[in-house]
């Protein structure tokens, strides 16, 4: 992501394809038939926004539409061909972020934790598992969240639920609770400042980051971890020091890691938003979604005759698809015939999420079916949404136990089928809040700093900890 520059060929950005012109709008598309960027509105949407003014609405969609895209195609072109690598087994993808942006986080602070606790991670995984690592953030436009129901009750007043910074405000109040199409526009802005903000990160240089000795490793000290686990955490710090000053005294490659890539995500859930961004590309016949790089379809969103499965269909960003487990076999089938049916790699991601307790009965049919049918996908594990509790006091948590049980027996499952782990997706941040317990994080502790507006993430060292275990695994499978 960022300007395009040259640097090594495992992390090469494309220069923009040939005749690359800004993207026209009202083109066409005869590759989708029936599909156009707004023929979503004639499909069910479980997740639609009760706008109390519609043309407010179309008054913010049309000046997001001229304001320029966010993100450019050809980024999306590099995603979408490093996935295609990540489906051969020959890269990693490591997504991660808020659970739900907020404008007020839009800080330089803020911003440079979550991409250097992914940077550390992708460092990691890098040694671990021998391959280069696909990053991609859930920032840039994290700024919408589903929601199980529309409205939301507290001591007998009902009011609209917080469906992110996109739609409404979290305070319990009618002002901020109205949906407000403004809110759109205010966080394209915020998008457009923190990828602004991430290109010049990335290129601007890393040099803290060659002295990993240096990073916060005390989870390494805790009783309950094994002896053998402390010293594979060491051991494994000490090649990523050695392999680092190894790149900085040959020169020149010491300073790729000032040019990093970090492409962004989000769920594709206000299609009002998703569709005032995509664009037709002059030359080629393609669609993009220009707020993102990788839009996803969430558990409430992939209905295979709702809005979201339209849009999405008709794009050409690579797509994610998260499976929980309730889903069947047949749908996913459907699905990947519907968004992909010309076979396009590096086109769909399957981001599974199961619940520790239900991956054994759930996610190997899974595997076996997209198996037998021949269908090239990128399968990542998000261990998070599977396993929310609640605990005794009424806080919503989740047990760093159950998210590392959920990696290892999703790992087993490939094992046994013959198919391949390909990258993980965590709900994270850089910074030292207390929402999960494990990991150095007590039950107790969680009052601390629990600043979530939504669900509870990893604070960066249960991340980096997180990290070292899958590296772990990644290694024993070479």
């Amino acid at each position: 992501m960022g300007t395009p520059a040259r640097i090594s060929s495992d992390n090469e950005v494309a220069e923009p394809l040939p005749g690359e012109r800004p993207l026209a709008r009202t083109r066409p598309s005869s590759r989708v038939g029936g599909w156009s960027p707004t023929s979503w509105k004639a499909k069910p949407d479980p997740q639609a926004i009760r706008y109390d003014d519609p043309v407010a609405v179309e008054r913010v969609v049309a000046r997001i539409e001229a304001l320029p895209p966010l993100v450019s195609s050809w980024e999306v072109e590099r995603l979408r061909s490093l996935i295609a690598d990540a489906q051969l087994g020959r890269r990693f993808l490591l997504q991660g972020g808020d659970c739900a942006e907020t404008t007020r986080d839009c800080r330089a602070d803020t911003i440079v934790n979550k991409l250097e606790i992914l940077l550390k991670m992708s460092l990691v995984l890098i040694v671990g598992g021998r391959k280069p690592v696909v990053r991609v953030g859930r920032f840039a436009g994290q700024y919408a969240k589903p929601r199980s129901r529309p409205t939301e009750v507290r001591g007998g007043v009902e009011l609209p639920s917080y469906f992110g910074d996109l739609v409404n405000g979290p305070e319990f109040t009618p002002e901020a609770r109205r949906p407000d199409p403004e809110r759109m526009l205010s966080c394209y802005q915020h998008s457009a400042m923190t990828l602004n903000f991430v290109r010049s990160f990335s290129a601007g240089g890393l040099s803290d980051l060659k002295h990993p000795e240096c990073w916060d490793l005390s989870f390494s000290e805790r009783e309950d971890l094994p002896l053998s686990v402390r010293e594979s955490f060491q051991a494994t710090t000490r090649q990523l020091g050695d392999a680092l000053r190894c790149m900085d005294a040959l020169g020149g490659a010491g300073n790729e890691l000032s040019r990093i890539e970090f492409f962004t995500s989000h769920e594709g859930l206000n299609l009002h938003y998703e569709s005032a961004q995509t664009r037709a590309a002059p030359s080629r016949d393609e669609h993009y979604d220009l707020t993102t790089h990788m839009p996803w379809l969430g558990e409430r969103t992939r209905a295979l005759d709702g809005a979201h499965v339209e849009f999405l269909r008709g794009i050409s960003n690579p797509i994610g698809i998260k499976l929980g487990p309730t889903v069947s076999p047949v749908d996913v089938l459907r699905l990947l015939d519907t968004l992909n049916p010309r076979e396009i790699p590096g086109r769909i991601v399957l981001i599974t999420r199961m619940g520790a307790d239900r991956v054994e009965d759930t996610l190997p049919p899974l595997l076996e079916v997209v198996k037998r049918a021949g269908r090239r996908v990128l399968w990542i594990c998000d261990p998070m949404h599977g396993n929310t509790i609640t605990t005794s006091s009424g806080i919503k948590t989740r047990e760093f136990g159950s998210i590392m049980r959920e990696i290892e027996q999703t790992y087993d499952a490939h094992d046994a089928c013959g198919t391949h782990l390909g990258g993980v997706h965590f709900e994270l941040t850089g910074d030292d809040v207390t929402e999960c317990i494990g990991g150095g994080v007590r039950e107790e502790d969680l009052s601390r700093a629990y600043e979530t507006l939504c669900d509870p993430r990893l604070n960066q060292a249960q991340a980096l900890e997180l990290s070292y275990c899958i590296a772990r695994r990644m290694r024993a499978s070479l």
